[in-house]
């Protein structure tokens, strides 16, 4: 059965969220690839398929022409889908990218999910899925940062250092652009490095956070708020991260397994999303407090949450205010000309302020 998308219009506000609906009998990251539509307070909107995506739909993100990025790194699949809800893939070479930021010059840098060859025995065990190793090789990926072009002609590749996570195979999991677009931070979630890499120098630079291995000390994702704040995803809250690597401000979350974050554009709330539970979240920076929850119903499966926002026009708007200005310097005129009409019994006035015209004039 194909099942109908019902992807309403965008709107400002609006929430998509990734959430494959996992029901192969033997894989437990396979399914039907699903992004769902919520608006501002999550109440849900509608519902795109995507068939070409087999495993977990990820890594969601909007480019500067309002398409959707997502990602099936299991299956090489780059996807944008456009707001008639028709998906197109594009084509970056078959690797395992999950995310992408998005530079000030059009550019777009694409990062690989995962990395190495083999997966730590006591996980591999664990896993409900076997990932696949790239085309004519023996990896599972390189865990690199690519840059490329809008049109996919390669510019440069990264060769950002990984932890691994827990599996030891993970790569750039999740990444963040700085607002400057010279440093791009990152991690290897379930790992306890915050990672930065110099993107205009090309070199890894110093963790922004790093804790001892065994402490279960973890990162998952992050994102820039609009006023140049990190916000840092930790498992079981969210943390703000200062420029010094310094954490001054934290967002305790009930449970674990909060993964996924978007910094809302209004700069005054959160979504984040429960990879265990399935459930979404809108918090309030200012109070802390969760201030609309929503349910996608399918656990193991929430991983990636993108805001959609409209595009400002200051140009227009200072042309309104132009047109404005006109007529009211009209209106201020009239009375002015109304009050120098003879005949109003003030002739005897009239000329001396003639007599004074010139030497205003002259001033």
């Amino acid at each position: 059965m194909t099942e109908r998308s019902t992807l309403q219009p965008f709107a400002p506000g609006d929430v998509f969220v990734g959430s494959t609906v996992l029901d192969h009998p033997t894989d437990d990251h396979s399914g039907r690839g699903r992004i769902i539509q919520y608006d501002s307070r999550l109440r849900r909107k509608g519902v795109v398929w995507l068939p070409d995506a087999t495993h977990l739909v990820g890594g969601l993100k909007f480019d500067t022409a309002g398409r959707l990025w997502a990602f099936d790194s299991q299956d090489f699949l780059v996807m944008c889908i456009g707001r008639d809800g028709r998906s197109e893939r594009r084509d970056f070479g078959t690797r395992p990218f999950s995310n992408v930021n998005f530079a000030a010059d059009g550019s777009l840098y694409l990062a690989e999910h995962v990395a190495g060859r083999t997966i730590r025995p006591e996980i591999q065990v664990r896993m409900g899925t076997e990932l696949a190793k790239m085309p004519g090789t023996d990896r599972l990926g390189d865990g690199h940062v690519w840059h490329f072009e809008p049109d996919g002609s390669l510019i440069h590749e990264y060769c950002t250092q990984t932890h691994g996570g827990l599996g030891g195979f993970l790569g750039v999991t999740m990444s963040a652009l700085s607002p400057d677009g010279a440093t791009l931070v990152y991690c290897s979630e379930t790992g306890p490095r915050l990672m930065r890499y110099d993107l205009k120098n090309d070199r890894q630079l110093s963790d922004l956070q790093c804790f001892a291995e065994g402490e279960r000390e973890m990162f998952f994702s992050m994102d820039y708020g609009p006023q140049g704040r990190l916000y840092v995803s930790r498992g079981s809250r969210i943390d703000v991260v200062d420029l010094r690597g310094r954490t001054t401000c934290c967002y305790p979350l009930q449970g674990e397994g909060w993964a996924t974050l978007e910094a809302s554009a209004d700069g005054r709330h959160l979504y984040i999303g429960n990879f265990f539970t399935g459930r979404l979240v809108k918090l309030s920076l200012e109070c802390g407090e969760q201030v609309a929850r929503a349910d996608t119903g399918v656990p193991r499966s929430l991983a990636g949450i993108a805001e959609y926002v409209a595009k400002s026009r200051p140009a227009k708007r200072k042309k309104r205010k132009r047109k404005l200005a006109k007529p009211k310097q009209a209106r201020r005129k009239k009375p002015r000309s109304d009050r120098r009409r003879p005949g109003r019994g003030r002739r005897k006035a009239a000329p001396s302020r003639a007599r004074r015209a010139p030497s205003r004039r002259s001033r």
